[in-house]
């Protein structure tokens, strides 16, 4: 068993209780996160009746090519982005089988950061199959790798739970 905090595995046991009740399912794309969303989502009994699948794609050439984000958006915006963030988003969802999907993007750190798109600049999408749609710009600040992709984890978890409700 990995060892996540306990307010993220609380927020994951939200999720699967809800969604269970509900017949939802969600998927996952992360960047920044490498996996966690949908790791912390799996470190809960029974979260495979709500997990459908969770794309990690971590360079440009796996956004375009699992998700159809355009290449003239991560030309224009860059990878981490508001406009990059919701293709991803959509991708997962048309993708998938979810109901609901989640999606990250950032500069985590140490390096990669700029004046523009500092460590610690994250921007997160969550969609609903219907249409409901939840985009977060996060400046987690230079706080260290872990703890910028943990707040990310903590964030995206959050926006399920508010899509959910």
């Amino acid at each position: 068993m990995m060892h996540f905090p306990d307010e993220i595995l609380a927020l994951a046991q939200t999720i699967v209780t809800d969604f269970t009740a509900k017949g939802w399912m969600v998927a996952t794309a992360e960047s920044c996160t490498g996996g966690l969303i949908a790791g912390a989502l799996t470190e809960i009994p029974g979260s495979s009746a709500v997990v459908d699948r969770g794309f990690v794609t971590y360079t440009n050439t796996a956004k375009m090519e699992m998700l159809g984000v355009q290449e003239q958006t991560l030309a224009q915006f860059g990878a981490v982005s508001k406009e990059t963030a919701l293709q991803m988003v959509h991708g997962a969802l048309f993708r998938s089988r979810a109901d609901f999907a989640v999606a990250v993007t950032g500069v985590a750190g140490p390096g990669g950061g700029s004046a523009e798109k500092p460590v610690g600049l994250v921007h997160l999408a969550a969609k609903a199959r219907n249409g409901t749609l939840i985009h977060r710009e996060m400046r987690y600040g230079d706080i260290g790798r872990d703890n910028v992709r943990l707040a990310t984890l903590k964030t995206a978890l959050e926006m399920l739970v508010a899509l959910g409700r």
